[in-house]
């Protein structure tokens, strides 16, 4: 039963990032490639945990998780960023009046 839960988990993470490419790809927001990666970089690790079951190995496969994460964290403050930038350009938001 816990075979069947970890492959359901990877064919869902590898299936939301095809979701993700697909609206990468219609609208050219980066923050949807991120998250392709991310969801593509989770699946592998649960992948990797069901496959090599050996417990020497599970820091470095748990390290994967991390970069998922790291990632996701990377795309959202790059967003962040260019919606600062953007609103910078055209004066919204400035109080010089």
């Amino acid at each position: 039963m816990d075979s069947m839960l970890r492959g359901a988990t990877v064919m869902s993470c590898l299936v939301i990032g095809l979701f993700f490419l697909r609206f990468w790809r219609k609208s050219g927001d980066r923050l949807f490639l991120y998250f392709t990666i991310a969801f593509w970089l989770l699946g592998i690790n649960w992948l990797a945990l069901e496959i090599l079951n050996i417990e020497e190995l599970r820091t470095p496969i748990y390290a994967v998780r991390l970069v998922a994460f790291t990632v996701i964290l990377t795309g959202i403050l790059d967003k962040n960023r260019a919606q600062r930038a953007g609103r910078a350009r055209f004066g919204v938001g400035n109080s010089n009046k």
